[in-house]
């Protein structure tokens, strides 16, 4: 399948860093599992469909609603994680401008950490095009709370390499909305830490950012310098224990009209 609906930085990033992206991204916190119940609506006689779905890091829990999932994810290294991972799940290769499944098949379509790289009128009406009239598609995202001052300068450290890559921080994805067919987006907000050892939640979570694992490997080396400097300087970073980072999960959904 041909990379061009994919940004250069996801086809490369994610193909390269498929491993890390699995140790180093936190999970998503519990009242996640109300929100696709109650808000989305998943149960036993629902389909729906993840976009996006990277490695499978939130598929597990569209598995736990006991709804048939169906996963569209275009980088092949990633797709591989996750059948290993969840072999009841049905796999597509592809995008969410071309979506390989019928009009009218789904009843949720859900993008986990994803939306901001297909933000664009082209997905969105194959999202329209493939729900059931009233379907649901839901938007979410973990972001590091960047209120605290240490977790602003990380993400500074981090941001200064992201080039052109889509990011969900800038709220470019926005723009996408209001779209005919669509009803407006409502938003809720969840607080869950991400706590471990600093090499999984601090490098490896940076290293699984698709901008930083598609660097040249010498400038790779530039931002694990930065990351060990930066940890060093942190006494909250560097004591040996397990640490935590303060993470917000911002949930969005909207409803199919008609």
């Amino acid at each position: 399948m041909s990379h061009s609906k994919i940004h250069h930085s996801a086809a490369e990033g994610y193909a390269q860093g498929a491993d890390t992206y699995v140790r180093g991204r936190p999970d998503y916190p519990p009242q996640v599992s109300t929100w696709l119940a109650e808000t989305l609506g998943l149960e036993s006689a629902k389909t729906v469909l993840e976009l996006g779905a990277g490695t499978g890091k939130f598929t597990p829990r569209l598995v736990q609603t006991g709804a048939r999932v169906i996963v569209v994810e275009p980088v092949q290294a990633m797709l591989d994680k996750l059948s290993s991972a969840l072999a009841q799940v049905e796999t597509h290769q592809g995008t969410a401008q071309a979506i390989p499944l019928p009009d009218a098949s789904v009843d949720v379509v859900v993008c986990a950490q994803a939306f901001h790289w297909f933000a664009n009128h082209e997905a969105l009406s194959e999202i329209h095009r493939v729900l059931k009239p009233g379907g649901r598609l839901g938007l979410i995202w973990n972001l590091r709370d960047a209120s605290v001052p240490w977790v602003a300068q990380l993400d500074a450290l981090v941001n200064q390499w992201e080039g052109d890559a889509p990011r969900f921080y800038t709220g470019a994805w926005r723009q996408a909305f209001p779209f005919d067919g669509f009803g407006p987006l409502q938003e809720q907000q969840f607080v869950q830490p991400h706590v471990g050892p600093v090499e999984d939640v601090i490098f490896n979570r940076v290293r699984s950012t698709s901008f930083i694992s598609a660097l040249a490997p010498a400038e790779r080396e530039k931002v694990e310098q930065q990351l060990r400097e930066f940890v060093a300087s942190q006494s909250v970073l560097n004591h040996g224990g397990e640490i935590s980072v303060p993470y917000i999960t911002s949930a969005f959904v909207t409803q199919k009209q008609g």
